[in-house]
């Protein structure tokens, strides 16, 4: 049990570095640096803890991004920057590189390498279930960003309590 919790804080320890990579990447503010690395931190140990118990990495992905957009409004308020520097780079790590890169080595073998047609099928398999994970891990993304801003931009950020 001790090495499972350490290694999803191993884990969401990355994914705050990672967060803190892309905000100096995307010049946040310097006051605004603490934030993103505990967002980054929160995400990855939502969505890797929701890994751990069985919940699909689209469910847990949208979850994760969506706890970091409801959690920048009021934050982003408190600081007086704006929400997206603080959504932005904590969600980046959580783009889906393994199940792109699967899906297109998957289709270059497809292409180019394999002539046997039983071993195609498995490639068409490992094209579309990878493929689509990739395209719903990045809709679950697109979402659980939006919809916090949308629905909680249609009054102003300062109605949000302190």
């Amino acid at each position: 049990m001790l090495e499972i919790i350490l290694k999803l804080l191993e884990v969401a320890v990355w994914s705050g570095i990672a967060a803190l990579g892309f905000g100096i990447l995307f010049n946040i503010p310097k006051g605004s640096i603490f934030t993103v690395i505990t967002l980054g931190f929160v995400a990855g140990l939502i969505k890797f803890t929701l890994l751990k118990f069985g919940v699909h990495i689209v469910l847990a992905t949208f979850i994760g991004v969506l706890f970091v957009a409801i959690i920048s409004m009021p934050i982003a308020h408190k600081i007086h920057h704006p929400p997206v520097v603080f959504c932005i780079p904590p969600v980046i790590p959580m783009i889906p590189g393994y199940f792109a890169y699967e899906t297109v080595l998957a289709v270059m073998n497809f292409l180019f390498i394999e002539k046997d047609a039983a071993k195609k099928l498995v490639l068409i398999d490992s094209i579309f279930s990878n493929g689509f994970t990739m395209l719903f891990i990045l809709i679950s993304i697109t979402v659980g960003i939006s919809l916090p801003m949308l629905v909680l931009r249609k009054s102003t950020v300062k109605k949000i309590e302190d």
